[in-house]
């Protein structure tokens, strides 16, 4: 199974896909890390599309990204997750991640670009802030016909 999670900067998309990968099993993959598939990349990209491809009916992975451009490496099958949160709480994350200090151009830019996913097709919506991760794993579970509760070990 592919699940990708996209959203912006500070939505709360690693703590999603941690949640995912805690309950479903799975590999997480985030933004470019891809690229250390290879020298290149445009090799990189096609063993990751390949791989991707692949997981669609195989292991698990889940690709976090916060880039619309990246969207296209999902393959058809892949499970596609929107995470979202108000611009507040997204400039309070980033401001925390900056040890407090939020300078203006960064705020300009996190407006600029907020509810650039919003007409993203997506399978599932998710409350980045507020949002219950263990319901959404279970939808997950559900739909994709994966055993929950089950050691890493065994999935």
């Amino acid at each position: 199974m592919v699940i990708g999670i996209f959203g912006e900067n500070c939505s709360g998309k690693s703590t999603l896909a941690e949640a995912i990968r805690e309950a479903v099993g799975g590999t997480v993959i985030s933004g470019k890390d891809y690229l250390r598939m290879a020298k290149s990349a445009d090799e990189a990209e096609k063993r990751f599309r390949a791989m991707l491809t692949e997981a669609v009916h195989g292991e698990s992975i889940i690709y976090v990204t916060s880039e619309t451009q990246q969207l296209a490496l999902l393959p058809e099958g892949a499970v596609r997750i929107l995470v979202q949160a108000d611009l507040d709480a997204i400039k309070a994350r980033f401001r925390a991640r900056m040890h407090g200090v939020l300078p203006a151009p960064v705020e300009k830019m996190l407006e600029r670009k907020h509810g650039m996913f919003d007409r993203e097709p997506c399978d599932f919506r998710f409350d980045g802030v507020s949002g219950d991760a263990a319901a959404l794993c279970e939808q997950l579970a559900k739909r994709c016909d994966i055993p929950q509760g089950l050691d890493n070990e065994e999935k």
